[in-house]
């Protein structure tokens, strides 16, 4: 994996380019592709119009962009494309709570809803040693429904800070995914910013946060995976914002 070094120093400058299709998507890409092929070669316009439309859906939906990722000690950086759709003090998941995991007996959950036209592919929010990763099998429920982050299909990862702080952060499958799948395994030693998973079609991610800190981010607010900063670990500031 090649990594670019940026800053905000003045002097230079990047170019826009697309975005590549990730490797998990590429068959189901193929896939629509080959029917929409057949049903031209049929004659049959009206779906192949149609299967037209769903392969472009089905390539944007497994694009995999470069994201510029800020190196700041202090810094959480979101997981996940989406909507901040809650901000809540809560238990965190027995799965990955206790000595071993998350430690703290109340956590800030800030939780981050992907529609199916967000970008899938889930990023670490910290640096640091990934030690527990833990799957459960469970139900579809909307994604965007508090319920969900205890009942349904969901993968718990806990990172390990170099100095002690872990991070928990959970992907949780919505109405339409059926898959969750890891790229990283227990022991790994992970980048911020770094890809560590995928969730297929709509669902959502928490984050976790340690004591003393409070989110950068605000209800309703939408964020970048691998760029968007969601807290300063050990900042306590309450923000307020405007919708305009």
């Amino acid at each position: 994996m090649s990594t670019t070094i940026s800053s905000n120093r003045p002097g230079g400058g990047i170019k826009w380019r697309w975005p590549s299709v990730h490797p998990e998507g590429r068959k189901f890409l193929l896939i629509a592709g080959i029917v929409t092929l057949c049903f031209w070669l049929l004659g049959w316009e009206i779906l192949g119009w149609l299967m037209l439309g769903v392969t472009a859906w089905v390539g944007a939906f497994f694009r995999d962009p470069v994201r510029v990722t800020p190196t700041g000690s202090d810094v959480v950086i979101a997981p996940a494309d989406g909507l901040v759709t809650q901000i809540a003090e809560v238990a965190p998941p027995p799965e990955i709570a206790g000595p071993d995991g998350l430690a703290d007996p109340l956590m800030l959950r800030v939780s981050i809803f992907m529609s199916v036209f967000d970008v899938h592919i889930n990023r670490t929010p910290v640096a640091g040693t990934l030690r527990k990763l833990v799957y459960i099998p469970g139900k579809f429920l909307n994604a965007d429904l508090d319920k969900a982050s205890e009942e349904n299909e969901r993968q718990h990862f806990v990172v390990e800070r170099a100095d002690g702080v872990r991070i928990g952060f959970t992907q949780i499958a919505g109405l339409v995914a059926r898959r969750i799948m890891p790229f990283v395994s227990m022991g790994t030693e992970l980048q911020a910013g770094q890809r560590v998973g995928l969730i297929r079609f709509g669902s959502r991610v928490d984050v976790y946060l340690p004591a003393g800190t409070t989110p950068q981010v605000l209800l309703g607010q939408r964020t970048l995976a691998g760029e968007t900063v969601v807290a300063r670990i050990g900042r306590a500031e309450i923000l307020d914002g405007v919708g305009q």
